[in-house]
């Protein structure tokens, strides 16, 4: 071979060695979620997007409710999704749509309210009166005698006050309850520059009963607030009114009250029947003995797909006799937070949906890659669409993983950490409300598909397990904070191989930080 020759092979050698370099950098992604329908919204993301690439984003995790409900939407909101392409393809940005909302799932349930995962009510005693049944305790629950409360809650003329609190402010009460009953808690509340967060909190079994935020502005007059919780397979609760945490200013509660809840949100499904009995166990027939139960408010209010804490809840029309007792039992979707409900990954219906979402958007988007959003799940296991199943709520989320990465191919499929993280929520439990142990969770997770990692907390352990499985991650920082934990990050993911990302992930809209991001990110590559 010639001189030249071997010079040319040896540029072309070290320039191939370059391209790969280059190629196993880690991707910068942007985190963006939006709503596609108004044009102002897509007008603000050309901006944004291009300020992003500006700075050598390449890749755009793409989240907006309303791809659950592609069938309804009016043609403008697919010309904007065909410019959003248009302006991505100018930008060298490469698109990834989310689906399959999986834990947060109001949005796909607004197709059908009936679809989500429900809590067992059982055998609540009901009395017919005037051709109509309603809720009659037979256990008698009051909130009478204090079991406890903090010395810095006074209570006085039935008025519980706090100042200042330097720690915990709490009000307990110790309840004896029937198993599997529904209890609707109620109480007025009022502040005066009051820093703190009160919260209502059922406790009993071990696990938290409700998760519900009430939301207590720091100045307001008297206002009721309602939770719902069930007591699931406990015959005692403690239910606490209080703070957790030092605060300043002024808390009151009053007017503080419990009663044993009718047919609140019931669940029509056939994996979530409603049964009407008589106290002799005889069971009664809908649309004979008594009219079709539903709750019209049911995900419907204020629109589909979102779910009330609390309503009058209906009563049964029915022509049994006066006075005739019935025992009834059903279901109903607990509401996490502000508002979260989960879908049941048992119910076939539930898969239809999610099928014919993946099949729209591949429609939509043409996408070389999809989100698949399972995050936060935080109720499973308790109907009759995952009982019958006699599996733990891992091994049927590990089915439902591979059942939407099939969904998803031959795309690339992505997904959050989270779930399938023994690190983070695939645990033994208890687990929000969710009944049995996500673990095992991870068996579900193909090598292919792409870990969105966002576990900073246990960050190098969770690395680790998702790199040995040989799946390649996405380091999803900043998170709305300073970028310190952004560092710790990138200190972390040097330690592992298969990072292909790293991705500013805001939930606040704050994209303040963008350019730092990217700068800090291309330093670490380049290191």
């Amino acid at each position: 071979m010639t001189k030249c020759g071997i010079v040319t092979l040896a540029i072309v050698f070290f320039m191939s060695c370059a391209l790969v370099r280059a190629d196993e950098r880690p991707a910068l992604w942007l985190y963006y979620p939006t709503n596609l329908l108004p044009k102002d919204n897509v007008d603000r993301l050309e901006q944004l997007w291009r300020r992003a690439a500006a700075d050598g984003y390449t890749k755009v995790l793409l989240a907006d409710s309303k791809f659950s409900r592609l069938r309804e939407l009016p043609r403008d909101y697919f010309d904007n999704c065909v410019r959003v392409k248009q302006i991505a393809r100018e930008l060298h940005i490469e698109i990834v749509p989310a689906e399959f909302p999986i834990g947060y799932s109001n949005d796909v349930l607004s197709q059908d309210p009936n679809l989500a995962e429900g809590l067992p009510v059982k055998d609540t005693p009901f009395v017919v009166h005037g051709g109509e049944a309603r809720c009659q305790p037979d256990v008698r629950v009051e909130l009478n005698k204090l079991a406890f409360k903090d010395d810095v809650v006074r209570v006085e003329a039935g008025v519980a006050t706090v100042r200042d609190n330097p720690e915990n402010a709490r009000l307990v009460y110790k309840l004896m309850v029937p198993e599997f009953r529904g209890y609707h808690v109620s109480v007025q509340i009022q502040t005066r520059n009051y820093t703190g967060d009160p919260q209502i909190v059922p406790l009993a079994g071990g696990r938290t009963l409700n998760y519900q935020s009430i939301h207590v502005k720091r100045t307001q007059d008297w206002l009721r607030y309602d939770i719902v919780f069930d007591s699931l397979d406990n015959n005692e609760v403690l239910l606490y009114f209080g703070d957790w945490g030092a605060a300043k200013g002024t808390l009151q509660w009053k007017d503080w009250r419990i009663e044993e809840v009718g047919l609140l949100n019931v669940l029509r499904r056939s994996g979530t029947p409603c049964v009407v009995k008589a106290e002799d166990g005889k069971q009664y027939v809908e649309q004979k003995d008594y009219q079709r139960i539903e709750d019209p408010r049911m995900g419907n209010v204020p629109y589909a797909g979102e779910y009330e804490a609390w309503h009058d809840p209906p009563p049964i029309k029915t022509n049994l006799p006066e006075g005739t007792r019935l025992r009834v039992s059903w279901y109903y979707p607990p509401i996490v937070y502000d508002g979260q409900v989960a879908g049941c990954i048992s119910d076939p219906k539930f898969k239809d949906l999610l099928a014919d979402q993946s099949r729209r958007m591949k429609q939509l988007w043409g996408a070389n890659g999809y989100m698949m959003s399972f995050d936060e799940f935080r109720c499973c296991n308790w109907d009759q669409s995952c009982q019958e199943r006699r599996e733990t709520p891992g091994q049927m989320l590990a089915e439902s993983l591979r059942e939407c990465t099939r969904l998803v191919g031959p795309q690339q499929a992505y997904v959050w950490n989270d779930m399938f993280d023994p690190y983070h929520n695939a645990v033994k439990g208890p687990y929000y409300l969710v009944n049995g142990a996500w673990l095992g969770s991870w068996e579900g997770l193909d090598q292919h598909v792409i870990v969105m990692n966002w576990n900073y907390g246990k960050r190098d352990q969770s690395l680790k397990i998702f790199a040995d499985r040989g799946n390649r991650q996405v380091i999803c920082g900043y998170y709305d904070n300073d970028l310190s934990q952004w560092k710790d990050w990138l200190r972390s993911a040097a330690r592992v191989k298969g990072v292909v990302g790293y991705m500013y992930t805001t939930w606040q809209n704050n994209y303040d930080h963008l350019e730092e991001f990217a700068k800090l990110s291309r330093q670490r590559t380049e290191d």
